[in-house]
């Protein structure tokens, strides 16, 4: 199954897409949040429309959201494929390197995306993401993680490289945590659906491309990263996990940082495609 998330931030309503057309689930389920996943939700989506029990949403016009009401965590996995290792300067790591970005920073696939005060090194990283359905933690084996796996989405981790190196104080997190630097979406794909082993990953930036890999190339694959993350953390269903990203960035020196005009796209076969804009920065707006 696909699903989604469909209008303006704040007021996005879940839908299951296929090919017959995009059915609205927001009379069976309130959003695709945590308790969703924790509470059978994919099997109650699947015997409804099974049941023909869904109305048609019409889409034309709609803004697509991120497919994951925000998370409790985004945890992120650092150096995972070796030729982006290689071009930051880095050997391959022995473990997981983990480092986490504020949920406030998901946004979806396509929504403009600010350009830090201050930023001179912004940067873009196609990755694939997982959305955990279960709570987890102390897995015995790597084997046991895909059955803790609701799907698989695509995300940009978008850093700022000055933040994130050189004024870090040691850890990367100011460089990821920036406003909307979590572009996911446009679907959340079920692990029936897609092959997470090789699918690949490209990225583009005003239509010129930028990096071309496919998750084959993992350094750690998707099961190991949930297995290891729940030897040290509780992972509670609808967190993101983001496994990496592969060479072709900014840092490598090859490419300009990103500014206010560009436009950055990232696909992942099977999982859809996403196109944000960059724009200048402006103050955050008050709400009351």
């Amino acid at each position: 199954m696909k699903l989604a998330r469909l209008g303006p931030p704040g007021q996005e309503q879940p839908v299951v897409v296929t090919d017959a057309g995009t059915y609205d689930l927001s009379g069976l389920v309130f959003d695709l949040t945590g308790e969703f996943f924790a509470g059978d939700g994919l099997s109650r989506v699947r015997d409804a429309l099974a049941a023909g029990d869904l109305p048609l949403v019409e889409t034309e016009g709609l803004r697509v959201g991120a497919p994951i009401a925000r998370p409790s965590a985004v945890i992120c996995i650092g150096m995972n494929y070796a030729a982006h290792a290689a071009e930051s300067g880095a050997e391959p790591p022995e473990r997981p390197v983990v480092f986490l970005k504020t949920p406030n920073t998901v946004g979806g696939p396509d929504d403009p995306v600010q350009i830090p005060r201050d930023s001179v090194k912004t940067d873009w990283e196609v990755e694939l993401a997982v959305v955990i359905g279960r709570r987890t933690a102390y897995l015995d084996s790597p084997a046991e993680s895909l059955d803790r796996i609701a799907g698989f989405t695509v995300a940009d981790d978008l850093s700022e490289r000055a933040f994130q190196l050189e004024i870090s104080g040691g850890q990367w997190s100011k460089g990821k945590s920036c406003r909307g630097f979590t572009p996911t979406g446009p679907y959340l794909v079920t692990p029936d659906e897609v092959d997470h082993t090789d699918l690949r990953l490209r990225s583009w930036v005003n239509g010129e491309p930028r990096q071309d890999s496919t998750t084959a190339d993992l350094i750690f694959g998707v099961e190991e990263i949930i297995y290891q993350l729940s030897q040290h953390l509780v992972l509670e269903p609808g967190d993101l996990v983001l496994t990496g990203t592969p060479a072709g960035v900014g840092l490598s020196g090859r490419f300009p940082y990103l500014r206010a005009g560009d436009v950055v796209e990232t696909e992942i076969d099977g999982l859809g495609r996403q196109r944000h804009p960059f724009v200048a920065w402006s103050p955050l707006e008050e709400q009351s």
